[in-house]
């Protein structure tokens, strides 16, 4: 006897079954260990420098130990390894995984979370992206209006990184000022200011 036919035959029963199915499915999820998650591979940023026809003592003096001292006042830095060779230095910096990560993503945020769910650092990713604001407005305004736009994303670092928001107070206050510039401009003109229209990636 087929399922469909038990189904038809005696649909509460088949209601019992699909109800403990579900519910087994439920419990099974909620229990889901997060050690079955694939590892995250940490965040590892290499730097390499050239000094052609130099020994590996000048190249340590000259350059890999410069830009150590540089790198190394990083936020989020978990180790600094280097290597001075002939005529090249290697830097490879690795940093922790509680740091905040913010972006803009030309979708649904929520997509994104769902991704992310319950994998590492996942409190710390702050997603911006489409939420149905602004339809029937300018281009950049709409950006703005679903808090997608360059200002907005500046104010989100200095929100969330930590230290940063006492040291780049005036850089968030400028970057509010900008949005409510921009603002006004398109409701007294209907458009986007013209240092947005015109802005292109320098070349």
């Amino acid at each position: 006897m087929k399922i469909s036919d038990i189904s038809i035959r005696r649909p509460v029963f088949a209601s019992m079954v699909s109800a403990a199915l579900v519910l087994f499915g439920v419990i099974g999820y909620s229990r889901l260990a997060v050690r079955e998650y694939p590892d995250v591979d940490p965040p590892i940023v290499s730097v390499s420098t050239e000094l052609p026809g130099a020994n590996p003592q000048v190249v340590e003096s000259a350059v890999t130990d410069i830009l150590e001292e540089e790198l190394s006042t990083v936020q989020g830095l978990r180790t600094l390894t280097s290597s001075s060779q002939e005529g090249k230095s290697n830097i490879t910096l690795e940093f922790t995984l509680d740091r905040p990560v913010v972006f803009a993503y030309h979708g649904y945020p929520w997509l994104i979370h769902r991704l992310t769910y319950r994998r590492t650092n996942h409190d710390n990713i702050h997603v911006r992206g489409y939420i149905e604001e602004g339809t029937t407005t300018t281009p950049f305004d709409m950006v703005m209006l679903n808090n997608l736009d360059r200002f907005h994303l500046v104010m989100d670092v200095i929100d969330r990184v930590p230290g940063l928001r006492s040291k780049a107070a005036h850089v968030r206050q400028l970057m509010e000022d900008e949005r409510l510039r921009c603002r006004q401009y398109t409701r007294e003109n209907g458009d986007d200011a013209p240092d947005i229209r015109s802005w292109v990636w320098p070349s």
